[in-house]
């Protein structure tokens, strides 16, 4: 029996037979770092927005009930929670290396 195309289990530190360089596999990519990077600057816009001065007992502020803190910014923050799912789950392409090697 002949066994071609063996394949070898992929390690961490996989070495490259032609290049003899060691390359690290990483369970994230650059893009998904930038959008977990960008996911947390939504939510962090959004609970930015959402802060403000609060009432205080001798007069009141009409600025708890601005449309901007009671919508606006539960929305963006909502929209950043929601982005983080798929820059967590995404998988890039992988290279032709990859793929065969």
């Amino acid at each position: 029996m002949a066994q071609a195309n063996k394949k070898q289990p992929t390690t961490l530190n996989s070495t490259s037979a032609a290049t003899g360089k060691t390359s690290e596999s990483l369970p994230l990519n650059k893009l998904n770092y930038i959008m977990i990077a960008v996911s947390l600057a939504l939510i962090a816009l959004g609970f930015f927005m959402m802060a403000g001065s609060a009432n205080n007992g001798s007069s009141f502020n009409n600025d708890v009930f601005n449309s901007t803190r009671i919508v606006v910014a539960p929305f963006i923050t909502f929209v950043g929670f929601l982005l983080m799912v798929p820059a967590i789950l995404y998988r890039g392409k992988k290279n032709k290396e990859e793929v065969e090697g």
